[in-house]
Protein backbone atom coordinates (compact mmCIF):
# COMPACT_ATOMS: atom_id res chain seq x y z
CA UNK A 1 0.00 0.00 0.00
CA UNK A 2 1.23 3.70 -0.73
CA UNK A 3 -0.14 6.89 0.08
CA UNK A 4 1.52 10.16 -0.89
CA UNK A 5 1.09 13.59 0.05
CA UNK A 6 2.66 16.18 -1.22
CA UNK A 7 2.46 20.24 -1.63
CA UNK A 8 3.48 23.08 -4.08
CA UNK A 9 2.94 26.48 -4.26
CA UNK A 10 4.60 27.28 -7.58
CA UNK A 11 1.74 27.56 -10.58
CA UNK A 12 5.28 26.46 -12.87
CA UNK A 13 6.13 23.43 -10.78
CA UNK A 14 2.48 22.37 -10.43
CA UNK A 15 1.85 23.03 -14.56
CA UNK A 16 5.03 20.86 -14.86
CA UNK A 17 3.17 17.95 -12.26
CA UNK A 18 0.05 17.93 -14.32
CA UNK A 19 1.93 17.13 -18.04
CA UNK A 20 4.03 14.79 -16.00
CA UNK A 21 2.10 12.68 -14.43
CA UNK A 22 -0.13 12.63 -17.68
CA UNK A 23 -2.67 14.96 -16.98
CA UNK A 24 -1.92 17.12 -20.09
CA UNK A 25 -5.21 15.63 -21.73
CA UNK A 26 -6.98 16.73 -18.55
CA UNK A 27 -9.16 19.98 -17.87
CA UNK A 28 -7.42 22.11 -15.75
CA UNK A 29 -6.75 25.81 -15.74
CA UNK A 30 -5.91 28.07 -12.95
CA UNK A 31 -6.93 31.46 -12.22
CA UNK A 32 -4.36 32.21 -9.89
CA UNK A 33 -1.59 30.61 -7.92
CA UNK A 34 -2.23 28.04 -5.52
CA UNK A 35 -1.27 25.64 -2.75
CA UNK A 36 -1.87 22.30 -4.49
CA UNK A 37 -1.99 19.05 -2.84
CA UNK A 38 -0.99 15.41 -4.49
CA UNK A 39 -2.46 12.27 -3.24
CA UNK A 40 -0.94 9.21 -4.58
CA UNK A 41 -2.98 5.49 -3.76
CA UNK A 42 -2.03 2.32 -5.28
CA UNK A 43 -4.55 -0.03 -6.10
CA UNK A 44 -5.82 -2.60 -3.99
CA UNK A 45 -9.32 -3.95 -2.88
CA UNK A 46 -9.16 -2.29 0.81
CA UNK A 47 -6.84 0.91 -0.36
CA UNK A 48 -8.29 4.01 0.65
CA UNK A 49 -6.66 7.32 -0.36
CA UNK A 50 -7.65 10.65 1.98
CA UNK A 51 -7.66 13.91 0.93
CA UNK A 52 -7.10 16.46 3.87
CA UNK A 53 -7.40 19.88 4.26
CA UNK A 54 -5.63 21.74 7.47
CA UNK A 55 -8.05 24.93 6.76
CA UNK A 56 -10.38 25.46 4.34
CA UNK A 57 -11.61 22.94 1.93
CA UNK A 58 -11.27 20.50 -0.55
CA UNK A 59 -11.42 21.39 -4.40
CA UNK A 60 -10.41 18.28 -6.72
CA UNK A 61 -8.49 19.86 -9.38
CA UNK A 62 -7.75 17.09 -11.53
CA UNK A 63 -7.58 13.06 -10.92
CA UNK A 64 -6.36 9.91 -12.76
CA UNK A 65 -7.09 6.38 -12.31
CA UNK A 66 -4.67 4.36 -14.57
CA UNK A 67 -1.14 4.63 -15.18
CA UNK A 68 0.87 7.34 -16.31
CA UNK A 69 4.67 5.89 -15.77
CA UNK A 70 6.21 2.70 -14.95
CA UNK A 71 7.70 3.92 -11.64
CA UNK A 72 4.84 4.95 -9.30
CA UNK A 73 3.49 2.20 -7.65
CA UNK A 74 5.66 -0.52 -9.41
CA UNK A 75 7.15 -2.47 -6.50
CA UNK A 76 6.59 -6.20 -7.04
CA UNK A 77 4.91 -5.98 -10.39
CA UNK A 78 5.85 -7.44 -13.26
CA UNK A 79 7.36 -4.92 -16.53
CA UNK A 80 4.69 -5.93 -18.58
CA UNK A 81 2.21 -4.86 -15.76
CA UNK A 82 3.80 -1.55 -16.05
CA UNK A 83 4.05 -1.29 -19.67
CA UNK A 84 1.23 0.59 -20.60
CA UNK A 85 1.78 4.69 -19.60
CA UNK A 86 -1.57 6.03 -21.34
CA UNK A 87 -3.87 4.40 -19.26
CA UNK A 88 -6.32 6.71 -17.85
CA UNK A 89 -10.43 6.03 -16.69
CA UNK A 90 -12.77 8.67 -17.94
CA UNK A 91 -14.68 10.16 -15.59
CA UNK A 92 -12.29 9.78 -12.10
CA UNK A 93 -11.87 13.61 -11.92
CA UNK A 94 -16.03 14.26 -12.05
CA UNK A 95 -16.37 10.92 -9.25
CA UNK A 96 -13.92 12.76 -7.09
CA UNK A 97 -14.95 16.15 -7.32
CA UNK A 98 -18.91 14.79 -6.66
CA UNK A 99 -17.47 13.06 -3.75
CA UNK A 100 -14.96 15.38 -2.13
CA UNK A 101 -15.01 18.99 -3.06
CA UNK A 102 -16.45 21.24 -0.23
CA UNK A 103 -15.52 18.45 2.51
CA UNK A 104 -12.07 19.11 5.07
CA UNK A 105 -11.73 15.60 5.08
CA UNK A 106 -12.46 12.56 2.01
CA UNK A 107 -12.11 9.34 1.78
CA UNK A 108 -11.89 7.13 -1.45
CA UNK A 109 -11.92 3.66 -1.59
CA UNK A 110 -10.26 2.89 -5.21
CA UNK A 111 -13.15 0.08 -6.00
CA UNK A 112 -15.59 3.26 -6.93
CA UNK A 113 -13.58 3.44 -9.78
CA UNK A 114 -13.50 -0.04 -11.10
CA UNK A 115 -16.64 0.69 -13.50
CA UNK A 116 -14.82 -0.59 -16.57
CA UNK A 117 -11.00 -1.41 -16.63
CA UNK A 118 -9.11 1.39 -18.77
CA UNK A 119 -6.50 -0.81 -19.49
CA UNK A 120 -6.24 -4.64 -18.94
CA UNK A 121 -3.92 -6.33 -17.35
CA UNK A 122 -1.80 -3.22 -16.35
CA UNK A 123 -1.46 -2.65 -11.98
CA UNK A 124 -3.20 1.04 -11.35
CA UNK A 125 -3.31 3.52 -9.04
CA UNK A 126 -5.21 7.10 -8.16
CA UNK A 127 -3.30 10.20 -8.32
CA UNK A 128 -5.59 12.70 -7.33
CA UNK A 129 -4.52 16.52 -7.46
CA UNK A 130 -6.14 19.32 -5.34
CA UNK A 131 -6.21 22.57 -3.56
CA UNK A 132 -7.79 23.81 -0.05
CA UNK A 133 -10.12 26.94 -0.74
CA UNK A 134 -10.14 29.34 2.42
CA UNK A 135 -13.56 29.14 3.56
CA UNK A 136 -15.66 32.29 3.64
CA UNK A 137 -18.29 33.08 6.84
CA UNK A 138 -20.98 35.08 6.79
CA UNK A 139 -23.48 36.20 9.90
CA UNK A 140 -26.94 37.34 9.28
CA UNK A 141 -28.52 38.55 12.39
CA UNK A 142 -32.18 37.16 12.88
CA UNK A 143 -34.58 39.67 11.03
CA UNK A 144 -32.60 40.40 8.37
CA UNK A 145 -31.57 38.61 5.35
CA UNK A 146 -28.64 36.84 4.13
CA UNK A 147 -27.24 37.74 0.76
CA UNK A 148 -24.85 36.05 -0.80
CA UNK A 149 -22.78 36.32 -3.69
CA UNK A 150 -19.73 35.25 -6.01
CA UNK A 151 -17.59 36.87 -8.70
CA UNK A 152 -19.15 36.20 -12.39
CA UNK A 153 -18.29 32.86 -13.41
CA UNK A 154 -18.36 31.44 -10.01
CA UNK A 155 -20.83 29.51 -7.51
CA UNK A 156 -21.93 29.04 -3.97
CA UNK A 157 -20.91 25.92 -2.37
CA UNK A 158 -22.21 25.75 1.63
CA UNK A 159 -20.23 24.14 3.82
CA UNK A 160 -21.99 24.90 7.19
CA UNK A 161 -25.18 26.91 7.85
CA UNK A 162 -26.29 27.33 11.91
CA UNK A 163 -29.55 29.08 13.16
CA UNK A 164 -28.59 29.99 16.75
CA UNK A 165 -26.52 31.74 19.17
CA UNK A 166 -22.45 31.02 20.50
CA UNK A 167 -21.31 33.81 21.66
CA UNK A 168 -22.98 37.20 23.76
CA UNK A 169 -21.61 40.01 21.24
CA UNK A 170 -22.43 38.56 17.60
CA UNK A 171 -25.56 40.29 16.58
CA UNK A 172 -26.07 42.18 20.35
CA UNK A 173 -26.49 45.89 20.24
CA UNK A 174 -29.46 47.60 21.83
CA UNK A 175 -30.41 44.10 23.17
CA UNK A 176 -31.62 43.23 26.38
CA UNK A 177 -29.01 40.84 28.13
CA UNK A 178 -31.45 38.03 28.47
CA UNK A 179 -31.71 37.74 24.65
CA UNK A 180 -28.23 37.28 24.47
CA UNK A 181 -27.31 35.21 27.22
CA UNK A 182 -28.10 31.08 26.01
CA UNK A 183 -24.95 30.42 23.72
CA UNK A 184 -25.65 26.70 24.02
CA UNK A 185 -28.17 27.42 21.61
CA UNK A 186 -27.59 25.93 17.96
CA UNK A 187 -29.88 24.34 14.98
CA UNK A 188 -27.55 23.10 12.25
CA UNK A 189 -29.76 23.44 9.02
CA UNK A 190 -29.58 22.44 5.24
CA UNK A 191 -32.33 24.94 3.83
CA UNK A 192 -29.04 27.62 3.15
CA UNK A 193 -27.18 24.52 1.06
CA UNK A 194 -30.58 23.61 -0.80
CA UNK A 195 -31.08 26.87 -1.55
CA UNK A 196 -27.70 28.05 -2.24
CA UNK A 197 -25.52 25.67 -3.50
CA UNK A 198 -24.51 25.90 -7.29
CA UNK A 199 -26.19 29.66 -7.72
CA UNK A 200 -24.06 31.97 -8.57
CA UNK A 201 -26.17 34.53 -5.73
CA UNK A 202 -28.76 33.76 -3.25
CA UNK A 203 -30.73 35.14 -0.33
CA UNK A 204 -32.36 33.51 2.70
CA UNK A 205 -34.65 35.16 5.66
CA UNK A 206 -32.55 34.62 8.98
CA UNK A 207 -36.24 33.77 10.74
CA UNK A 208 -37.52 31.86 13.04
CA UNK A 209 -40.15 30.79 10.32
CA UNK A 210 -37.76 29.31 8.02
CA UNK A 211 -35.56 27.47 10.62
CA UNK A 212 -37.67 26.95 13.45
CA UNK A 213 -37.01 28.36 16.81
CA UNK A 214 -33.74 26.32 18.77
CA UNK A 215 -34.50 28.87 21.56
CA UNK A 216 -37.25 30.60 22.52
CA UNK A 217 -36.99 34.09 23.89
CA UNK A 218 -33.40 34.36 22.67
CA UNK A 219 -32.11 36.50 20.04
CA UNK A 220 -30.26 34.33 17.15
CA UNK A 221 -28.64 35.01 14.17
CA UNK A 222 -27.84 32.67 11.04
CA UNK A 223 -24.10 31.95 10.87
CA UNK A 224 -22.94 30.46 7.15
CA UNK A 225 -19.63 28.92 6.12
CA UNK A 226 -19.21 28.92 2.27
CA UNK A 227 -16.88 28.70 -1.05
CA UNK A 228 -17.01 30.66 -4.07
CA UNK A 229 -15.64 28.21 -6.79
Amino acid sequence: MLCLRRSTTLLLAATCLLVCSGFSKAAFSFRTTLSLERAITCDDLNNVQQLTCDSGVISVQAALYGRADSKTCSEGWSPQQLSNTNCAQQGTTSVLKERCDGKRVCQINTNVLRTSDPCYGIYKYLDTIYTCIAEKRSVTCEGSVLNLQCDKGKVLYIHSADYGRHDQTTCSYQRPAGQVQNVQCSRASNIVAQSCNGRNSCTVSASNSVFGDPCGGTYKYLEVAYICY
